[in-house]
């Protein structure tokens, strides 16, 4: 079986003491490929580091992230619009409206995201949607802008079943779950039950958001199993066919 992690931030700090060996125990527990978001140009370095020494397993995304809109952002997305127009990137992303740490740039993380889904069309890229406490504003966003070129992933999705269907109705876009579907009280388990595998790809969001019985502790993309288990539990169907239908969906998603 083989698996794919689309989302994971392995060029993070926390993982600068042991992170070939971190990225080994992800080859060995069948995640292969490792989809790597980018930031802002604090984490760009690292990232094209990661792709450089694992060409065949890391594969970058390029995209300023909504926390770190500020009132610096212009400068930042021109760095971003500069590498996307040179380099070799599989999504724009992770891009987005981040409200629950800060709303004093509302405002310039909606310019930004709008500016950086029409590179994503521009380019034929899949874009990858970080939304925290922020589905009105980015529906506002995406209803309009969403057409037939326009495609990705809602990562770390932790909305209802209208949420969900709102973002199906689009329809070349997937849902990310990660650890967060393993948790006891989050609910989640009960939106994706009622969600076609289809219509999911799986993530890590490593270092953050382990899953149990790993929950408080630093996160690795071998944990994605975990994830995939309980998908597989909540589905009642093999961990194969998760891994067949998920990897199916990644690649779709990815064009790889």
């Amino acid at each position: 079986m083989q698996f794919i992690d689309t989302h994971t931030h392995l060029y993070a700090d926390q993982f600068d003491e042991d992170r070939d060996e971190m990225i080994e125990r992800a080859f060995d527990a069948g995640i292969q490929k490792l989809f790597l978001p980018n930031i802002d140009s604090t984490s760009m370095h690292g990232m094209h580091a990661l792709t450089k020494k694992y060409p065949n397993n890391c594969f970058a995304m390029m995209g300023l992230h909504p926390c770190s809109v500020n009132g610096n952002f212009e400068s930042e997305l021109i760095e971003v619009s500069n590498l996307l127009k040179n380099g070799n990137y599989y999504a724009v992303g992770e891009i987005g409206i981040d409200l629950y740490w800060d709303k004093t740039f509302l405002e310039e993380q909606k310019l930004a995201f709008r500016k950086q889904i029409q590179w994503a069309k521009d380019l034929q890229l899949p874009i990858v949607i970080h939304c925290r406490e922020a589905f009105e504003e980015i529906f506002e966003i995406v209803d309009e802008l969403n057409d037939e070129q326009l495609s990705g992933i809602f990562h770390c999705f932790t909305g209802n079943r209208e949420q969900a269907q709102h973002i199906l109705d689009y329809g070349n876009f997937k849902l990310g779950i990660g650890g967060v579907l393993t948790y006891k009280n989050s609910g989640l388990d009960k939106v994706i039950e009622e969600i076609d595998i289809e219509h999911l790809v799986l993530e890590t969001d490593a270092p953050y958001l382990s899953p149990k019985p790993f929950r408080g502790k630093r996160n690795e993309s071998s944990y994605l199993l975990y994830i995939a288990e309980k998908l597989a539990a909540i589905k009642d169907v093999s961990l194969a066919q998760i891994a067949e239908a998920t990897t199916n969906n990644a690649n779709q998603i990815f064009k790889k």
